[in-house]
């Protein structure tokens, strides 16, 4: 496999040398880099909507997730039980440059996920030749699913994982006496590990793919940790959400959801291993 990613496919199959390896992968990443540079500029000149609508969203209490919640708590007869409280988040700068500094973090965040599947098309195609025909035929789609996930990660994490965060860190006190206000980088740091460490973990049924492909992951190791795994993401859920079963549930079925397709995938790439090693399949 290592050999193959030196040689290109073109009627003929030639070697690349090393250096010629070096400079493809070169130009892939400058071209990935001025995909995410000009989303960085379009970002960057509308900022002011960006910053006052995206980034600071789930610190009002208009924000969509925050409606959305409460008018499905009266629908079924909750009341106000997933209404969230209003927020009161004091955010301050202690930094003459932290601000203008913070601008170039939200542009580079912002031209990242909007180029996120250009990125990853770059990145494909340098190591698609290294693929064999067999292989390309099981990856069709991919970076139409890699995207997808990607991005429904990134919604889950911004609509979902972070009002909760915002409101339990917000509202948490160890004393009443003590006052929360936190600097202005600090949220927006947090901000973006949510929204892309979702995005990252939303790739889990990907991973887990080429995990089996490679031998690493079975799916009776999943089956065999699924409670543990279940556990972590009941922990996850009841940390960042307020105490209530439902709003608990709806962070932890899609987390779960994520992990029991894994396991289907996993299942799937082993039963075609065996095929292929014309094996007995193992029970699981």
């Amino acid at each position: 496999m290592a050999k193959s990613l030196f040689r290109r496919k073109s009627g003929t199959e030639a070697e690349m040398s090393f250096v010629d390896h070096l400079e493809a992968l070169r130009w892939h990443i400058m071209r990935s880099l001025l995909a995410i540079m000009v989303g960085a500029i379009i970002v960057f000149v509308y900022m002011d909507f960006f910053f006052g609508r995206v980034v600071m969203g789930p610190t009002n209490k208009d924000f969509i997730t925050y409606k959305a919640l409460c008018w499905f708590s009266h629908k079924v007869g909750l009341g106000d039980a997933m209404c969230l409280a209003e927020i009161n988040l004091k955010l301050i700068s202690t930094e003459m440059s932290s601000q203008f500094m913070m601008s170039f973090t939200i542009s580079f965040v912002g031209g990242l996920i909007v180029a996120f599947p250009y990125v990853f098309w770059e990145f494909w195609r340098f190591i698609r030749p290294a693929l064999t025909d067999k292989e390309l035929s099981r990856t069709r789609g991919v970076i139409f699913w890699v995207s997808l996930l990607f991005f429904t990660g990134v919604a889950f994490g911004y609509f979902l994982i972070a009002p909760y965060t915002v409101n339990f860190f917000a509202a948490y006190t160890l004393s009443p006496d003590i006052q929360n206000t936190f600097t202005v980088s600090n949220y927006i740091d947090n901000i973006v590990s949510l929204v892309l460490g979702t995005g990252i973990v939303f790739q889990l049924p990907l991973v887990v793919y080429f995990l089996a492909k490679v031998g690493i992951v079975t799916a009776s190791f999943l089956r065999t940790y699924r409670k543990f795994a279940v556990l972590i993401i009941l922990i996850i859920a009841a940390v960042i959400t307020p105490p209530d079963v439902i709003s608990q549930l709806i962070v932890t079925v899609p987390l779960w959801f994520l992990y029991e397709i894994s396991i289907s995938i996993a299942a799937r790439v082993n039963k075609e291993d065996l095929a292929e090693q014309n094996l007995p399949e193992e029970w699981s």
